[in-house]
């Protein structure tokens, strides 16, 4: 099953063939697995998996972040979006971090959120850094040249944000994509998704083994 996400603020964009690093790959429940999302993930399944991107930006201290060495051993969660952003952004970002404040003692330090700009020329590390705090004092902001961070997209797999004329609304993709501890996406969460949906998935992800074991016969 595909799965389109609106950023209702901007356009619909899909995670699809414009992308290299999604070419091939779509968004579903896996028919062997289907069984075991639905008493589990409250995402959507990625198969197959995407692979964690290598790629250094720029943090809201101004020093490199370089995100597969300083996410290792971590559940991660990537988000493209921008400050200014009306709706999603900010709501993404306001259900996950209420949802690691409820986590059990210990659970939350194993979990790092990366938050990369689709908007350089208006969000300066200091009014990314400001805009997270609302959320989590510990999110991670990233920021960097256009080409650069439209590189980082397409390395991670999701559609190029761009800005829409006449306004100052951009399109981007609206889901977070989630490495798990095997550094790869075996889960996404679109628009839409709960406090409660991540209070209940963040344990699991972070406890998940991939692949899973085959059931018995």
């Amino acid at each position: 099953m595909n799965l389109r996400f609106l950023c209702s603020c901007v356009l619909t964009l899909s995670l699809g063939a414009n992308s290299s690093a999604a070419s091939g790959q779509e968004v579903k429940r896996d028919p062997a697995d289907a069984q075991h999302r639905e008493e589990t993930y409250r995402g959507g399944l990625v198969a197959p998996p995407l692979p964690k991107p290598r790629f250094v930006l720029t943090d809201t201290s101004g020093a490199p972040f370089d995100f597969w060495n300083r996410t290792q051993g971590s559940v991660t969660l990537l988000f493209f979006g921008y400050t200014y952003c009306p709706d999603q952004c900010p709501m993404h970002m306001a259900n996950i971090g209420a949802a690691l404040k409820r986590l059990p003692s210990g659970m939350a330090d194993q979990v790092k959120l990366v938050f990369v700009t689709t908007d350089p020329a208006h969000d300066t590390p200091v009014q990314l850094r400001r805009w997270l705090d609302n959320f989590g004092k510990h999110f991670v902001g990233l920021t960097g040249t256009e080409a650069a961070l439209a590189a980082v997209q397409k390395a991670a797999g999701v559609p190029l944000a761009y800005a829409e004329p006449g306004n100052h609304s951009i399109a981007h993709a609206n889901f977070v994509v989630v490495y798990t501890k095997d550094n790869l996406a075996h889960v996404i969460y679109p628009g839409g998704v709960s406090k409660g949906d991540w209070i209940h998935d963040l344990p699991l992800l972070i406890k998940e083994s991939w692949p899973r074991p085959k059931a018995a016969d």
